[in-house]
């Protein structure tokens, strides 16, 4: 910033950005109807405080110049970063207004009054300085120059791990992607309370292989396409030991009758 006064302009401020040594953007306004912050008496703000920028008219959208303006005021009075601001950090409002080809800067204090309830009464009063600014002259940085300087390094980035997390406590979490599990073939602990007994296999062994028998008869359920009906009985216990399963199965009528 370079502040300078002559008959041909005067009250003349010159600001500027630069990047990788090459001067990216740079505006020439006019100052007037300045008045500096002694003119005001009342309380100021604390220290390093950050402030609320709020920037009102149609022409910081509409117009490139003053779209440019806009951003280099905001780096300008962005400070340092911050995650998070506590609600009675909340001191500092500066307005600029862009209205028939000038820029108002009005510069205001917040004040956070008790109502009663748990909402306060925002009031603002004006600390200074105040001053309107008329955009003389404008050198604009080149179009791949100014998207350049919005790259950040490869360095600064963080690198993003997949399916890996971090809490509140700082604890590292992972994910971790598995197949289907068959809980039928999970081995579990064996107990001997469970295990069969040598006798009682044998016995169920023996009960399997009696348990069925099939019976043909060849005069009454042979079809004339080689189908032959078959009653298949099934004795599980003993209340289930007449119960029966007609079933169909092929067989060779010559095979049949040579047996």
């Amino acid at each position: 910033m370079f502040a300078s006064h002559t008959k041909k302009r005067p009250n003349n401020i010159i600001m500027g950005s630069i990047y990788d040594s090459q001067i990216l953007d740079m505006f020439e306004v006019g100052i007037e109807n300045f008045k500096p912050m002694s003119d005001f008496k009342n309380s100021k703000i604390t220290f390093q405080c950050k402030p609320i920028l709020v920037f009102s008219g149609d022409q910081f959208e509409e117009e490139f110049q003053y779209r440019r303006i806009k951003t280099f005021l905001i780096d300008f009075f962005v400070g340092h970063k911050t995650n998070a601001v506590a609600l009675n950090g909340l001191e500092h409002c500066i307005q600029v207004v862009a209205y028939e080809g000038k820029i108002y800067f009005r510069s205001y204090r917040i004040m956070l009054k008790k109502t009663g309830t748990k909402y306060y009464k925002v009031e603002t009063e004006e600390i200074g300085p105040r001053f309107d600014m008329t955009l003389r002259r404008t050198k604009l940085a080149s179009d791949d120059l100014y998207k350049k300087s919005f790259k950040q390094p490869t360095q600064s980035k963080p690198k993003k791990i997949k399916n890996i997390n971090v809490n509140k406590l700082g604890t590292r979490l992972g994910r971790i992607h598995m197949n289907r599990q068959d809980y039928q073939r999970l081995q579990t602990r064996k107990m001997k309370g469970l295990k069969k007994d040598g006798s009682k296999k044998k016995q169920d062994k023996k009960e399997q292989a009696n348990s069925e028998h099939m019976e043909v008869d060849l005069n009454t359920n042979n079809n004339d396409d080689g189908w032959i009906t078959v009653n298949r009985k099934k004795h599980k216990n003993k209340l289930d030991s007449n119960s029966t399963q007609t079933k169909k199965v092929k067989f060779y009528e010559k095979h049949l009758l040579n047996d």
